[in-house]
């Protein structure tokens, strides 16, 4: 189980540091007591192992005692993510079959249900603030559980190509794969300080930073959220030696500041950095980029860059525990350095996902022919080093999250007046690609700026839009399938709400 690896820094450091925060440091020993405690209050509750718990938190020392506790009690930590709003957060919280909701005061506060002891029908439990949870507690009456390798730890919920968000099982023994591989590909150390900028409900902190820390024993530093302004001056005053990123983060950084080498960061870890802004963070921050390739599905990542194989513009090698292939379209294998789709086949039990939660259809789609098919382009040079050229699913990464064209239709096509839409992803240099929503209008187009107030609220911020066109029709196949790449452009007939004032009435 995960928690092992807690169980066993605590006990061989249990006060060394674990956790940093603006409130305050906790020691391994501190946050294995905690999560102990909280194991056993879910275990009060009537929560068993399989069950399923929804965690909707900010980063905190908080997330992390409440991820633990719910896999001491043997349950399944369903994270999700706190911008969610409307019917996409009722569906998600309502399809995940959680028994309970663990929710910390922000959250609930700016939903008006903070105080309440149900959210969305189901039974609620406040996250108390850091140092509350943190309270010497005398003893703990936490049943110990012992699960196999196999047994679900997490559930995540990703986007989809054609409907709703799906449910990404992990178990344990991707959890513990993941922390491995990436600490043998990396080599983190003792005294490393993993600054963790990325929301803690993304797979990309959890397997990434949480399991290599665990692994190692190092501490995390960690942030309320990523801010370019503040990053070095946090780098600094926390002593960070590396942090992990979406490609974003580093456009953002490359675009905002000048040369700064005045910092302990010695590497960062992550995926979608294009090559111009690897070679000038490398150039300007003196840090080194490793670069990796990976989702949610398959254990975390598969290929990374390392100190003594690293080739710029590359996703790096391949773990020595996955095969990974280029396929045409008949799942035929190409030749090195010919393009095609990402397919994934592990070499060990449970080190990808287990399954997509009661959509069994989703994963046999996804693993036909016995891989793991990504929806991603790429191809793999003499050398061995992955290359990643893009999604061949519809999805829109927009800052590192992945955005469904369908639900933000599914939602616009609610508002009056609005007869028809279509979305489609435009190339950004900064976010990676912004949204681009094409309205066909039943009489007269109503003002861009309305479409998106419609959307507040309705949609997580990360989910509005920057682009609105109006037209008499959408471009769609014989079989009614929107055809995507004849409206994504942007030109004099193109609306750009960056430079747009919003609607105030």
């Amino acid at each position: 189980m995960i928690t092992d690896l807690l169980a066993r820094n605590a006990a061989a450091h249990p006060d060394r540091v674990f956790v940093v925060t603006d409130a305050g440091d906790w020691s391994f020993g501190d946050v294995h007591a905690a999560a102990r405690h909280f194991g056993a209050a879910l275990q009060a509750r009537g929560i068993a192992p399989g069950d399923h718990v929804a965690l909707i938190a900010g980063n905190s020392a908080g997330f992390l005692v409440a991820w633990f506790g719910i896999n001491l009690a043997g349950a399944v930590a369903v994270t999700i993510n706190i911008q969610l709003v409307g019917d996409g957060l009722a569906y998600v919280v309502a399809q995940s079959e959680a028994k309970l909701v663990v929710a910390d005061r922000a959250f609930l506060a700016a939903r008006g249900a903070a105080g309440q002891g149900a959210f969305l029908g189901i039974p609620l439990l406040e996250l108390a603030d850091d140092a509350a949870l943190m309270a010497n507690r005398p003893g703990s009456a936490l049943v110990a559980v012992s699960l196999p390798p196999l047994a679900p730890a997490t559930m995540m919920y990703t986007s989809g190509t054609t409907g709703l968000p799906k449910g990404v099982v992990n178990s344990h023994a991707a959890y513990l794969a993941a922390g491995a591989e990436i600490v043998s590909a990396l080599g983190f150390r003792p005294g490393d300080r993993c600054m963790v900028v990325l929301p803690l409900f993304h797979a990309n902190p959890q397997m990434y930073a949480v399991m290599s820390a665990l692994e190692v024993g190092y501490a995390l530093i960690l942030r309320e959220k990523f801010s370019a302004s503040s990053f070095f001056a946090d780098a600094r005053r926390f002593r960070a030696t590396c942090f992990t990123y979406v490609g974003t983060i580093l456009s953002i950084l490359a675009s905002r500041h000048g040369e700064d080498r005045d910092h302990g960061l010695r590497f960062c870890t992550g995926g979608g950095a294009p090559e111009k802004v690897w070679r000038e963070v490398e150039q300007r921050f003196g840090f080194a980029v490793r670069e990796l390739y990976g989702m949610t599905e398959i254990g975390g990542f598969v290929s990374i860059n390392t100190e003594g194989a690293t080739r710029i513009g590359s996703c790096g090698r391949l773990r020595p525990d996955m095969d990974v292939r280029i396929v045409d379209a008949e799942d035929q294998e190409v030749p090195a350095g010919a393009q095609g789709e990402i397919v994934v086949r592990p070499r060990a039990p449970g080190i990808i996902l287990s399954g997509y939660w009661r959509q069994p259809d989703k994963m046999a789609e996804a693993c036909r022919n016995l891989w793991f098919h990504t929806g991603d382009r790429g191809h793999i040079d003499a050398d061995g080093y992955l290359h990643f050229h893009g999604r061949i699913k519809e999805l829109i990464r927009r800052g590192g999250e992945m955005v469904s064209p369908v639900e933000i239709e599914t939602v616009l096509r609610k508002m009056p007046g609005v007869a028809d839409c279509a979305v489609v992803g435009i190339e950004d240099a900064v976010l990676g690609q912004e949204i681009k929503i094409l309205v066909v209008p039943e009489a007269a187009p109503p003002a861009p700026a309305d479409i998106l107030a419609f959307l507040d609220g309705r949609l997580p911020a990360f989910m509005i839009p920057r682009f609105v066109e109006f037209a008499a029709t959408i471009p769609k196949t014989e079989t009614e399938k929107v055809q995507r790449h004849k409206i994504a452009y942007v030109d004099a007939r193109v609306h750009d709400m960056a430079s747009t004032p919003k609607a105030t009435g």
